[in-house]
């Protein structure tokens, strides 16, 4: 990794070896502020309200729920005011959820430095600092700021968070600062980042970035875009219900100004326009889309995947193309020790003390990790001197003491050790054979190698030559269960899977192949090569690519970029601080629960609680399922609320009397509500994923749908009309005709209901029947029929309104979604 340091600022530093003195350090901290890097902005009730009223639905509801109370109906008012909670508790939940990602950013990063300043060492907060200082950081301490090591004495440094990558990396001193601009990109040996931390010996830092230039300051930058942006699923409801909200309002008008005109008074005028505002005004839509995303995250938890922002759960069912680590998403994430090839004059065991020898417990290294574990006999050596391993070396030396015996011990890459080896050729070749059969099937293989060395010949320096070759251990992480299945799964339903791995092409490709990924042989690519056809403009740089090898997290934020530009829906996953941009980015950003970073699990949409990729396929199918269920809920408050606006409207405008009372569209609401909110909220995903064609936007229903809505909602409307008219006769029996009418629009919501849930759970069974029975029994009991203003119906009447609910269910059929 390299940086570019401008010749200006370089120039600037100066190489004072006493610091810099209080006039530098005004002039500095006036041209580059403050190093803050992570700036929280201040919390309170008042920002969260402030965010919550940008929510025009919030307005929405709070203006309907008014509309009621002036009108009298607290019922209904009350339950809107209620359903105004979750919202509120949802802006308020995301600007928390703000506020604790930055926190976690903010974790990671030292509070204090120690600095030479004026000839002293001074201990001062690291918020303090300015490019120029000098900086002390000691084992164990983060780094505050980025800078270039002038002095170090054996530096080991944790990297992971910025790169992702495990093994520490080996800092050494900058000879000399760069004096042209050819020159000015500096390699990461001489940089220590902010964010970092040293495992081990001592640096003096000349600090170059602070606050949001340093490469930190980058990335928490790029993790604020866009956080309030809304989604597709919002837009697409807000829209829907501002033109239904739009009509209803104009119909509303004039039916009151035809009724003044029709001479009947402007008492009934505006009973009128109060009663078909009732029945007009679409509360139900937000109050489902809540009831629905709370469901969605329950459900999803019980997958295993942890929603942290509810919205997100249209798009997991919309995923086209998944980017995946390997390690321990798609394999268990743990190294195990599966083979043992020592020399002909070499046991087993002393292969295993050679490379124990040279592994350390504290790095954490999971190769160092699963040989101290093999171990069954106690190491007895006296360590001496370590040389680490780096990415850059790709060995690792340990000079001991052994029996009184002063030993070497090598282990690292096969062709690092056995360049530092004498093997006859024969004796190479049949050793090179057998570590790429190994590599082939997908192992993790590394050489180890020895040599004793003379006490008194010997003072220092890592020996490079004449060693004894070992031998080779080769190590696996094995794929997880259920993994192949799911693999499986998103290739039936065409769902794309990018496997993202810093591992060897060679062992990327044997695993891919053993998941399935890919056709028979799956299409590897190095992150370099993609960086590269990506920087020539290439549209098609990752067109058929099945495996990213050697690519480093902090890429990953350029190749979900390409990918959502060649129309992909992309999840992807992450667990680490420089995962973050991509999380942020990508369409669903999936962070890993068990070995994912807070700040990756706080970024992230959806924290995967048993890092297994094969909750990520589960989720997919619950996701689809719940929008969905979505989908036929306003497909049936559509098909339902047509009839009942057009009716309340068309009847009083044409003279008859008003069709409906409020206590009607009372009843009526109450059959609505719980059928759009319960019916198919409990429809659940069968797991299995099948081929959805994808949409370049978030549609709720295609044209042929809508098609089907429209025709359904007239025709009940005319069935509804017809029964009505036919009810009142010349003697306009009112009370007969408004039993009718209802009676036929009732059990044309059940017919609806049934055939959109197809009967799928107990509450459509349950509902189905408490409306048939409440229907009969409010109209057929005199006494209560007479409190609603109803009169009994007949025989006949019953068999009309039947058969008006099957023509309802029939047409329901054709349109529904799949």
């Amino acid at each position: 990794m390299l940086r570019l340091a401008p010749l200006d600022r370089l120039n600037d530093l100066g190489s004072l070896q006493d610091g810099l003195d209080p006039g530098q350090i005004k002039t500095r901290r006036q041209q580059y502020g403050d190093n803050r890097i992570v700036e929280t902005p201040q919390t309170g009730w008042q920002d969260i309200l402030r965010n919550t009223a940008k929510d025009p639905m919030l307005w929405f509801l709070l203006s309907t729920s008014t509309v009621f109370l002036i009108i009298g109906e607290f019922t209904e008012a009350a339950i809107l005011l209620v359903a105004l909670l979750p919202f509120v508790g949802m802006d308020a939940y995301l600007h928390r959820r703000t506020q604790a990602s930055i926190a976690g950013l903010s974790d990671c990063l030292a509070a204090q430095a120690t600095v030479i300043r004026d000839g002293q060492q001074l201990r001062i907060a690291a918020t303090e600092l300015v490019p120029g200082d000098l900086v002390l950081v000691g084992p164990g301490e983060s780094c505050p700021a980025d800078g270039l090591i002038e002095y170090s004495g054996d530096v080991l440094c944790d990297e992971s968070l910025l790169t992702g990558e495990a093994d520490p990396a080996h800092k050494y001193a900058i000879a000399a600062l760069p004096r042209h601009e050819c020159d000015a990109h500096i390699a990461s040996e001489s940089w220590l980042f902010a964010g970092t931390r040293l495992l081990k010996g001592n640096a003096r830092l000349r600090i170059v970035f602070t606050g949001t230039e340093t490469l930190y300051g980058d990335i928490v930058h790029s993790a604020m875009l866009g956080t309030h942006a809304r989604t597709p699923l919002q837009n697409a409801v807000g829209n829907l219900v501002a033109v239904l909200l739009g009509a209803a309002t104009v119909i509303c008008l004039g039916l009151a100004w035809v009724r003044w005109e029709q001479g009947h008074g402007l008492l009934d005028a505006l009973l009128s326009a109060v009663t078909l505002a009732i029945a007009a005004l679409p509360e139900e839509f937000p109050i489902a889309l809540t009831f629905f995303l709370g469901a969605g995250v329950y459900r999803l938890a019980k997958r295993r995947a942890l929603v942290r922002r509810a919205v997100v759960v249209e798009n997991i069912g919309r995923v086209s193309c998944i980017c995946s680590d390997k390690t321990g998403t798609l394999t268990e994430g743990r190294l195990r020790l599966a083979h043992r090839y020592p020399t002909e004059d070499m046991s087993v065991e002393r292969l295993l003390e050679i490379a124990a020898m040279a592994s350390r417990q504290e790095t954490n290294d999971p190769v160092d990790l699963a040989i101290l574990n093999s171990l069954t006999t106690t190491l007895r050596a006296a360590p001496i001197e370590s040389f680490p391993f780096t990415e850059d070396r790709k060995c690792e030396t340990a000079i001991v003491r052994s029996n009184g015996v002063l030993f070497a011990a090598l282990k690292g890459a096969p062709e690092i050790v056995l360049a530092r080896c004498s093997l006859p050729d024969a004796m190479f070749v049949e050793w090179q054979a057998r570590i790429d059969r190994l590599a082939d099937g997908g192992h993790k293989v590394i050489a180890c190698a020895w040599q004793t060395l003379d006490g008194t010949s010997w003072h220092g320096g890592e020996p490079d030559r004449d060693f004894l070759f070992a031998g080779v251990l080769a190590f696996e992480d094995p794929v997880r269960a259920g993994v192949v299945d799911a693999v499986r799964q998103c290739h039936y339903a065409r769902i794309r899977i990018v496997m993202i791995t810093g591992d060897h092409p060679v062992t990327a490709r044997a695993v891919a192949k053993e998941i399935g990924l890919g056709a028979t042989v799956p299409h590897v690519v190095t992150a370099d090569e993609i960086q590269i056809r990506l920087d020539r403009g290439k549209a098609d740089a990752l067109r058929d690519v099945d495996v990213i090898a050697r690519a480093v997290p902090a890429q990953k934020l350029r190749l979900v970029q390409a990918l959502q530009n060649s129309g992909e829906i992309v999840a992807v996953t992450g667990d680490g601080v420089n995962d973050v941009p991509a999380l942020q980015a990508a369409d669903v950003g999936i962070a890993m629960g068990q070995r994912g970073t807070r700040s990756a699990r706080e970024v992230a949409a959806i924290v995967l609680l048993d890092d297994n990729f094969h909750s990520i396929v589960r989720a997919i199918a619950e996701g689809r399922q719940l929008f969905t269920n979505l989908q036929l809920s306003f497909q049936y408050l559509l098909m339902i609320h047509l009839p009942l606006v057009l009716t309340a409207a068309i009847i009083p405008l044409a003279g008859y009397p008003m069709l409906y009372l409020p206590v009607h569209i009372v009843w009526l609401e109450l059959i609505i509500h719980p059928t759009a909110l319960l019916v198919f909220q409990e429809m659940a995903a069968d797991g299995k994923l099948t081929y959805q064609p994808r949409l370049k936007e978030l549609r709720f229903f295609t044209i042929r749908q809508w098609f089907v809505i429209a025709l359904t909602g007239l025709a009940i409307t005319a069935i509804v009309t017809f029964t009505y008219i036919r009810s009142l006769g010349d003697g306009y029996d009112i009370e007969h005709a408004r039993a009718m009418a209802l009676v036929t629009l009732t059990a044309a919501s059940a017919g609806i209901a049934v055939m959109l849930s197809g009967l799928r759970s107990r509450a459509a069974w349950l509902i189905a029947a408490v409306s048939a029975g409440l229907a009969v029994l409010l109209v057929q009991t005199a006494a209560l029929a007479g409190l609603l203003h109803l009169a009994p119906l007949h025989f006949d009447d019953w068999l009309l309104a039947i058969a008006g609910a099957m023509t309802a269910a029939a047409l329901t059929l054709s349109g529904r979604a799949k």
